[in-house]
């Protein structure tokens, strides 16, 4: 391009130069006499020009030539740039597509994650509150305990005389057992209480039924030997609820509560010694705490 401009000025110049030769030519006419002696002198200057004018038309040629090169490079390079921008654009859409998506789900989990941490601090709340009443219900079972274990050793000392007759006292998942073999309270097959039972019971009544919060169960057990009568008892089953039932009589008659009281028949179907029919014959004085306070903390679950 800059020879281009070259080119053109010294083109332009000559236009120039030919147009004052031409102005001095004329003014030649009126003057050859005066001018004939340069005329041979402007004849090789114009031969010159001519060949300067010849040699500046194929610079220009060649400049045509290479800008019409330029501009088809401009024009393919104006295409790919096109093409280019194009898949440019395409792509920045995609990846702006794919940025509203990202954006999207990562506000998604923003609120997931907000809810999880608010349930997370519900739950928190919620297990606090329950660690609370866990520990309210281990120190009333602790208590619970407690108070069995002073019960089974008072007892134990006020029916230490019986020890010996048949009579222990256990204390087994915060209940106390009061266990009295038959032989201690009823002739064979009867549901008399004798005296030592009554004495046995009537001490067993003393201790309780100063107790407060107390629920008894009296439990009667037989042995496998079957029973079999037109009189009541008739069965087993009868004989072990009659036997509980005689023992609730002195008890209650000793100044146990009723309300705390109740009578239960479990024949022969729950042995203490299979080999060991005597042992299985008994009464089961099962007393446990009242446990109303341990369930209404877990009704207030």
């Amino acid at each position: 391009m800059k020879q281009f401009d070259e080119l053109q000025l010294q083109t332009d110049q000559i236009a120039e130069e030919n147009r004052r030769l031409t102005l001095s030519n004329q003014d030649g006419e009126i003057d050859r006499r005066e001018l004939r002696g340069r005329v041979d002198v402007l004849e090789k200057a114009k031969a010159a020009l001519a060949l300067d004018t010849t040699r500046l038309g194929r610079s220009l040629s060649e400049a045509r030539a290479d800008i019409q090169t330029l501009e088809n490079l401009n024009d393919v390079l104006t295409s790919e740039s096109s093409s280019r921008m194009a898949a440019i654009n395409d792509e920045n859409r995609a990846l702006l597509e794919e940025l509203s998506r990202n954006r999207t789900d990562l506000q998604t989990q923003e609120d997931d994650l907000l809810r999880l941490n608010t349930n997370l601090e519900a739950r928190e709340k919620e297990l606090a509150s329950r660690s609370q009443r866990i520990e309210e219900l281990e120190g009333l079972l602790a208590s619970r305990d407690a108070a069995a274990e002073a019960l089974r050793s008072r007892l134990a000392d006020a029916l230490l005389g019986f020890a010996d007759k048949g009579l222990t006292v256990q204390q087994r998942n915060g209940k106390v057992y009061v266990s009295l073999e038959a032989q201690l309270l009823f002739p064979s097959g009867s549901t008399a209480i004798n005296a030592d039972g009554r004495q046995a019971l009537k001490d067993l009544a003393r201790v309780v039924s100063n107790q407060d919060n107390l629920e008894i169960i009296v439990e009667g057990h037989t042995d496998t030997d079957q029973l079999r009568s037109d009189a009541i008892p008739r069965n087993n089953w009868e004989l072990s609820v009659l036997r509980s039932t005689a023992v609730v009589e002195i008890l209650t008659s000793s100044g146990v509560q009723p309300e705390v009281l109740s009578a239960a028949g479990r024949s022969e179907y729950h042995p203490l010694d299979p080999d060991d029919k005597s042992r299985n014959r008994r009464i089961e004085v099962v007393l446990a705490p009242n446990l109303d306070a341990l369930f209404d903390l877990i009704r207030s679950e």
